[in-house]
């Protein structure tokens, strides 16, 4: 899907369509010593099972719930600065999944997914939050591992422009069943496909079929410069320049506290990041970035303002607890 980025064009009813893990952020504080005592690495992703989970949260306490998962993060930024957008993703007729249901129609997305009644328990995922506020996450994959095609409505995909994929669905054979014809839907209609690497991790796991998949499909990428250096083995972001620049239409790289790169063609725009106040709490920045740089998108805004309007409801989240923001993002980002 190379070449020169052009934004959409088409008249469709819906702005965007995410895919993606359904899953239950629950927020924690600790001290670097919890880490220490149950072996877990700062800053990691680790896959537990339900038993571990419970034994976590037996030994911490809840500060905050949050319908969350990556791509749901985006879908949700979306939706709270006025785009008319729906999620898809698998819940389970339990606590968890009716907190899901409810917590995300509160930011006015869509999300009609039927939950199941049989299977893996809903998804989620506890986050551990240091005093130097890097996040530890601890997740029960749970029901979104068994999503499925069955789970997509296909037809709201045709009316779409914009169908945004997390890499995460990629560790899962029937999810990226779900992924692949997601994904056929969308290029035969016309709809311009959106991928987050997700993880360095993921990227690890899946490098070949995800260039392979990139390739084939996909419109726009969302990284880190962890996820590029993985993606292309590398140990410099310099040194992936070329590769970038033929990846896809779009790349946009998120490099924290130093901004981020848009990258199309071999036209590179360096966007500053935005302080709002102290850092508490990074989980869900990157989604959070994909949102604002999708909203310039869907109101055909130049590159630069895209990436802004990223940087400045990255630049927010980060100073709360949480990746649903306490403020509205439509005043956050009036006057850019």
């Amino acid at each position: 899907m190379k070449g020169s980025f052009r934004h959409f064009e088409y008249n469709k009813k819906v702005d965007l369509v995410g895919l993606g893990n359904a899953i239950v952020d629950i927020i924690v504080n600790i001290e670097d010593e919890f880490l220490e005592i149950n072996n877990l690495d700062k800053g990691s992703m680790n896959l537990i099972n339900s038993e571990e989970s419970q034994r976590l949260l037996e030994n911490c306490k809840v500060i905050k719930q949050i319908s969350g998962g990556s791509s749901a993060n985006t879908v949700v930024c979306l939706a709270e600065l006025g785009n008319h957008v729906q999620f898809i993703g698998r819940v389970k007729n339990d606590q968890f999944g009716k907190f899901f249901s409810d917590d995300i129609k509160k930011s006015k997305t869509i999300f009609n997914t039927p939950p199941t009644i049989e299977g893996a328990s809903t998804a989620h995922s506890i986050i551990l939050i240091t005093p130097d506020a890097q996040r530890t996450m601890c997740t029960y994959l749970g029901a979104s591992i068994e999503f499925e095609p069955k789970d997509i409505d296909f037809s709201v995909l045709k009316e779409s422009k914009y169908l945004y994929l997390e890499g995460y669905l990629w560790d899962s054979e029937l999810a990226k069943n779900a992924f692949l014809k997601a994904a056929q839907i969308a290029n035969q209609s016309n709809t311009k496909i959106i991928l987050s690497l997700s993880d360095s991790f993921c990227v690890d796991r899946h490098r070949e079929s995800f260039l392979e998949f990139i390739d084939n499909h996909v419109d726009i990428v969302f990284c880190n410069e962890s996820e590029v250096l993985s993606l292309f083995k590398k140990v410099k972001l310099a040194n992936c320049q070329g590769e970038l620049s033929s990846l896809c239409e779009l790349a946009v790289v998120t490099l924290g506290s130093n901004g981020s790169l848009i990258i199309n063609k071999n036209a590179i725009e360096v966007i500053m990041s935005i302080s709002n106040g102290k850092v508490i709490d990074t989980t869900g920045a990157g989604d959070i970035y994909a949102g604002g740089f999708i909203h310039g998108l869907i109101n055909n805004y130049s590159l630069k303002k895209c990436g802004e309007l990223g940087s400045i409801c990255a630049g927010h989240i980060i100073t709360q607890l949480g990746s649903r923001s306490d403020i509205d993002f439509r005043e956050l980002i009036r006057e850019i």
